[in-house]
C-alpha cells in the first residue's frame, strides 16, 4: 500500500513539473514576444513621426538584434522540446565517441570562441564511446557549452572531461568563469531564476537548462552542477554508457 502511495505521489509530482513547465514556456514565449515587437513597433511610429530622428533610430538597432537573437534562441528550444512531447517520440541510439562530440562543439563554437580568445581542451580517454541519442545529446551539451563561453572571461580555459565509472560514462564542461552565487543554485532549473548577462553582454531567457534537465531525463541520466561566483561552473552529466 505505502509503495503504491509512493508511486502515486511521485507521478503526481512529476505532473505538476510538467505543468508548471509548460505554464513558464507559454510565460516566457508570450512576454519576450510582446516585449519584441511592442519595442520594434513603437520605434518605427517614433520614425514615421518624427519624434526620433533617423541617427538615433539606427543607434537602438543593435539592441532590437540582441533582443531578437534571444527571442529566436527561445523558440527554437521550445520547438526542440515540443518535437519530445507529442506522438510517439522515442529516443534513437546510436555509437558516439565522446571527442566526437568535443569536435562538434568545437566546430560550432569557433568564431564565439576566436572572438573570446578562449581555449577549448578535451580531458579524459580519447577512445571513450556511449550509446545514445546523438540529437538529444548534442543539444544538451550545446546549451551547457553556450552557456560556459558566454559566463567565461577573455583568455581563460574550458573543458570538456570525460570519465568512466562502471556503466556510466560522465561527461563534464568546465570553465572558470563568473560562477553561479550559491543562493541561486537551488532554483538553477526552475522560471523564477534570474537571468544574467554574460562577460560580453550576451543576453540569455534562462530557458535552456529547463529543457536541459528534460532531455536529461529522456536518457535516463542525470546532471549535476557545482558553482561558486567569481570561480567558475561545472556541469556534469551521468549517461548511462548504452542505453536502449
Amino acid at each position: 500500500m505505502n509503495d503504491l502511495i509512493n508511486e502515486l505521489q511521485l507521478k503526481i509530482e512529476r505532473l505538476e513539473n510538467e505543468i508548471n513547465f509548460k505554464n513558464g514556456l507559454i510565460s516566457i514565449l508570450s512576454h519576450d514576444s510582446k516585449e519584441l515587437f511592442g519595442t520594434f513597433l513603437w520605434l518605427i511610429e517614433e520614425l514615421e513621426q518624427k519624434a526620433i530622428s533617423e541617427e538615433d533610430f539606427f543607434k537602438l538597432l543593435p539592441q532590437i538584434k540582441r533582443d531578437a537573437r534571444k527571442n529566436l534562441q527561445t523558440i527554437q528550444d521550445s520547438v526542440s522540446w515540443l518535437k519530445t512531447q507529442y506522438g510517439e517520440f522515442k529516443i534513437k541510439p546510436v555509437t558516439i565517441m565522446v571527442t566526437d562530440l568535443f569536435h562538434y562543439l568545437e566546430e560550432k563554437y569557433a568564431a564565439q570562441l576566436k572572438e573570446k580568445n578562449i581555449n577549448f581542451y578535451f580531458k579524459g580517454d580519447h577512445h571513450a564511446f556511449l550509446t545514445s541519442d546523438r540529437v538529444l545529446l548534442e543539444y544538451v551539451l550545446d546549451k551547457i557549452f553556450n552557456n560556459a563561453v558566454k559566463y567565461s572571461f577573455p583568455g581563460q580555459d574550458i573543458y570538456l572531461q570525460e570519465s568512466t565509472e562502471d556503466d556510466q560514462v560522465v561527461l563534464s564542461v568546465i570553465d572558470s568563469g563568473t560562477g553561479i552565487n550559491e543562493k541561486y543554485l537551488p532554483a538553477i532549473y526552475t522560471h523564477g531564476n534570474p537571468v544574467f548577462l554574460g562577460t560580453a553582454g550576451e543576453k540569455g531567457v534562462g530557458l535552456s537548462l529547463k529543457i536541459v534537465k528534460n532531455f536529461i531525463s529522456l536518457l535516463k541520466g542525470n546532471i549535476q552542477i557545482i558553482s561558486t561566483e567569481n570561480k567558475g561552473t561545472t556541469v556534469s552529466l551521468f549517461l548511462r554508457k548504452f542505453i536502449e
